[in-house]
């Protein structure tokens, strides 16, 4: 049997007790060897950019295969031994793509098997287990989810039964863990359009939903909370302070934050060719459109929209917003805008609510995909940046190191 460790949580840790990390999914790695791999070859160089001297949190993706491979008692000792050794830890875990993420078609499949499935159970729960031998005692530690489901694959605008039970059953699981090793865990559901639910009142009434099914409300308020999306409620033109305080005062746990910046664009011809750099075959593209900040139409893929035409083709609008998280150190330019202000608004936010939500986690995947121009520099250039960027808002706010 494997024991855990006790001692200090040795990541990056800012002065309000905020811990940052940014996702090892913009990296490649579907099985464990790869995604170690991607780790000593890009995560630390990046770390000897940002803090080469200073404890350095990790954090990870872990698809199915990798988490797989990784559970196993040797390779989860020596990796435990390897951060050890190198001044570096793990608090979250991103376990939303279950499934390989890079280098083919990802699209809707990211959303399979969704919470209705018992592989997404499993998977969760194992993910879990790994951060309970990581963790040391006392340390708080969360791993972040798709949104139930896709909206599509339930045309009948009923989720089946099984999700509910699915997530109460792992939140039975987070609490015996938990419980088990002296540390805290949980579970954030991540709103996404298109997504089961969406929208923060999608979110609210899916909460109700899960609560009205659970035996015991309060265990679930402790285990499962919201991984908050900002390029996600940003494309629904959400207020971050308006969405973040219903949340808080529904009682739903911030689980974590994602530091996340997506496309905007007014709907011009000239704008329309400028965004066909943005149609790549990977990942999906959901488009919301809006007149006056009222959505007028949601659009499941970025090709969808502009394959139909003319600005005349398309429902009145005088702005788009697009799924497609772009660095937040750069704006996309050539007519093009992002929602950094919507991070810089949740940052604000959480200055006023330092206590709302420990964990902080840089989102940009998408390097691969990105258009050359927002693409100059090698991945650790942009994640460097990207580090930089946020540390500076961080400390602007009385948040920083």
């Amino acid at each position: 049997m494997l024991y855990r460790h006790a001692g200090n949580h040795p990541e990056m840790k800012l002065s309000q007790g905020h811990h940052l990390a940014y996702c090892t999914n913009v990296h490649r790695g579907n099985n464990w060897a790869e995604t170690f791999f991607s780790i000593e070859q890009y995560v630390m160089k990046v770390r000897e950019s940002v803090c080469p001297d200073e404890p350095y949190a990790i954090g990870l993706r872990l698809g199915a295969d990798a988490a797989r491979e990784l559970s196993q008692p040797q390779n989860l000792l020596a990796f435990r031994e390897w951060m050890g050794a190198n001044n570096a830890d793990v608090f979250t875990i991103n376990g939303f793509p279950h499934g390989n993420f890079h280098g083919q078609r990802v699209k809707e499949e990211v959303y399979r098997p969704d919470w209705s499935e018992p592989e997404r159970l499993s998977y969760t729960v194992g993910l879990f287990k790994i951060l309970s031998f990581l963790l040391p005692q006392g340390a708080e530690g969360s791993v972040s989810t798709l949104p139930a489901s896709f909206k599509e694959f339930h045309p009948a605008d009923q989720l089946p039964e099984s999700a509910y039970q699915h997530l109460i059953d792992c939140a039975k699981s987070i609490e015996q863990l938990s419980l088990e090793h002296g540390i805290d865990l949980h579970l954030g559901l991540e709103p996404e359009p298109l997504g089961w639910f969406e929208t923060t009142p999608e979110t609210l009434s899916f909460f109700d939903a899960l609560l009205d099914r659970a035996d015991d409300p309060e265990m679930i308020r402790r285990r499962i909370g919201v991984n908050y999306d900002c390029c996600h409620l940003a494309i629904e033109y959400e207020d971050a302070r308006e969405g973040l305080d219903a949340l808080k005062n529904a009682g739903i746990r911030l689980s974590k934050l994602h530091l996340s910046s997506a496309l905007r664009a007014r709907p011009t011809e000239e704008n329309f060719c400028t965004l066909q750099n943005y149609v790549e075959e990977v990942y999906l593209h959901q488009v919301i459109t809006a007149k006056d900040g009222r959505v007028t139409e949601r659009i499941k893929d970025l090709d969808l929209a502009l394959n139909r035409g003319s600005i005349e083709d398309h429902s009145p609008a005088d702005e788009w917003r697009i799924h497609f998280h772009v660095p937040l150190h750069a704006s996309p330019g050539n007519g093009l805008g992002d929602t950094r202000e919507h991070v810089l608004h949740t940052l604000d936010w959480l200055k006023g609510n330092p206590d709302a939500c420990n964990h902080l986690e840089m989102e940009t995947y998408t390097w691969e995909v990105l258009p050359g121009d927002l693409r100059s520099g090698e991945v650790v250039e942009q994640v460097t940046k990207e580090y930089q960027w946020t540390l500076h808002a961080l400390a602007k706010r009385g948040l920083g190191k």
